[in-house]
């Protein structure tokens, strides 16, 4: 087990821009973060970034470690957050050489015309629903939502599920009606 002090020692010199106590925690700690960056199931070059992403994020909050014995978890941890952030990124990227299509005009119309009933849909329905759903589709996370609605956050779920078959409910009707 590292010594505390001495760890503490090389976090302040590094922090002062030591390359020598960048490469000893670099030699201490890199190999672990490899690790946890590939059992993720990250190939070479994307556990390579995740790696990079710790080791910046160390840069940034050097001045905030409290307690230099957690440097290793806290960077082992960090790699495996950047390691997920790259495994979620590369999901929602199109696949390489895709060809991305312009629609059609009448499919961008359609598309267009079903988003405008859909918010105007959303914005029929009485609060918290209206809020919620118009902060869940900004991509915010549930503690973000159950901040901003002043609910708790193992609520905002539950509530979410409620607030899309009240909307579900008030398209099916506009659907039959129309």
């Amino acid at each position: 087990m590292p010594d505390p002090r001495q760890l503490a020692e090389l976090l302040l010199a590094a922090d002062s821009g030591d390359q020598s106590a960048w490469d000893e925690l670099e030699a201490r700690f890199g190999p672990r973060m490899w690790a946890v960056a590939r059992a993720c199931g990250l190939n070479e070059p994307d556990a390579a970034d995740a790696v990079q992403g710790a080791w910046l994020r160390l840069l940034e909050h050097l001045h905030d470690i409290r307690e230099p014995a957690g440097v290793g978890a806290w960077l082992a941890t960090t790699t495996r957050r950047e390691a997920l952030l790259l495994i979620r990124k590369s999901r929602s990227a199109p696949a390489p050489f895709e060809v991305a299509h312009d629609p059609d005009p009448e499919s961008a119309v359609l598309e267009a015309d079903g988003n405008r009933l859909l918010w105007k849909t959303v914005s029929a329905l009485k609060e918290p629903c209206r809020s919620l759903l118009t902060l869940v589709a900004s991509d915010l996370g549930s503690r973000q939502v159950a901040v901003r609605l002043g609910l708790p956050i193992g609520s905002v779920g539950p509530t979410r599920a409620r607030c899309l078959e009240k909307l579900r409910t008030l398209i099916s009707l506009q659907e039959t009606v129309q």
